[in-house]
């Protein structure tokens, strides 16, 4: 089984404009099939990997290219880590913000509400903080404003009481004995199809809160403004609004507030030009062969001072 087969390659690729003997940088290496491609296709230059998910690392040391330099590390680092090797000004910025098919096929990792294991959910599996540990140790108004933040349920609130009640008699350890809780709380007379849709939310919210993965892009964007070189290129895939917003307006004004600086004559000012107006959405194809496909959203902008 392949560890990821990744979503909009070609497009994500084309979008960063390969030049010859360019720096580029792999925020989100994965099972390496961006790094791969972009090496492929690179004539001289440098590629350096991100990725803070131990298992990566196998998948790394299957690359041999003197090109290629894999740092395993949170992407909020990214500037840092450069730094350290002396390397201050890149060509592109690659970011697939995707959780890898290699996550949700391993029961142990707790990514899937369709497995039996362990309610996990961690990226880096030396960090402290479980989903257990927020469902199990969380108060009810806390997991509420988690389940309505990144989840966006509506009944946030029905959901955490249901939670907090079934850990009074014995704690949530497993992924079905959460399932099991949400099962109690999803409204009534919906199709198969929404009601997967509620699960993926649940564990969609416990996954962000866990590995803080909004505050993690937030800095990462605001790092790629003192990295990339004028004219290079931010690719990124997103797969749900509050990345694609944060995404989005980041591209447009410079910061994910999306406040737009004018100049002196009231012209908008933006470090970045949007170079794919309309966002880029897999086809049939690709959302064939892989579901998770059909929330992937492709944004592309060039650095312009």
């Amino acid at each position: 089984m392949a560890y990821h087969k990744p979503v909009l390659l070609r497009e994500s690729i084309d979008g960063l404009a390969l030049r010859q003997g360019g720096v580029y940088v792999d925020l989100t290496f994965g099972g390496g099939g961006h790094s791969a491609e972009i090496l492929k296709k690179l004539k001289g230059g440098r590629l350096v990997a991100f990725d803070q998910d131990q298992d990566s690392m196998t998948e790394a040391e299957k690359i041999n290219d003197k090109r290629f330099l894999f740092i395993s590390g949170n992407f909020r680092f990214f500037r840092n880590y450069l730094r350290y090797y002396e390397i201050y000004e890149v060509d592109g910025i690659l970011a697939d913000l995707g959780v890898s098919s290699h996550h949700f096929d391993e029961p142990e990792r707790g990514f899937s509400f369709s497995m039996e294991g362990p309610l996990d959910m961690r990226m880096n599996k030396s960090s402290s903080t479980t989903a257990a540990d927020v469902v199990n140790g969380y108060k009810p108004e806390q997991l509420a404003e988690v389940f309505f933040r990144y989840g966006e349920l509506k009944n946030s609130r029905k959901l955490s009481r249901a939670i907090a009640e079934t850990r009074e008699k014995q704690p949530i350890k497993e992924i079905q004995g959460l399932v099991r809780i949400v099962d109690s709380c999803i409204p009534e007379r919906i199709s198969p199809r929404q009601r997967n849709k509620y699960y993926a939310k649940v564990f969609q919210a416990l996954r962000i809160e866990i590995n803080k993965e909004v505050d993690s892009l937030r800095e990462m964007l605001g790092e790629t403004l003192s990295t990339l070189k004028k004219g290079g290129r931010l690719v990124v895939i997103s797969y749900h609004s509050l990345e694609d917003r944060l995404v989005k307006n980041f591209m447009r004004a410079g910061n994910v507030e999306g406040k737009l600086e004018r100049d002196f004559y009231g012209e908008p000012k933006s470090p970045f030009r949007p170079v794919n107006r309309k966002v880029i959405v897999p086809d049939e194809s690709q959302i064939k062969e892989n579901n998770r496909a059909r929330s992937a959203r492709l944004r592309i902008a060039e650095r312009v001072f």
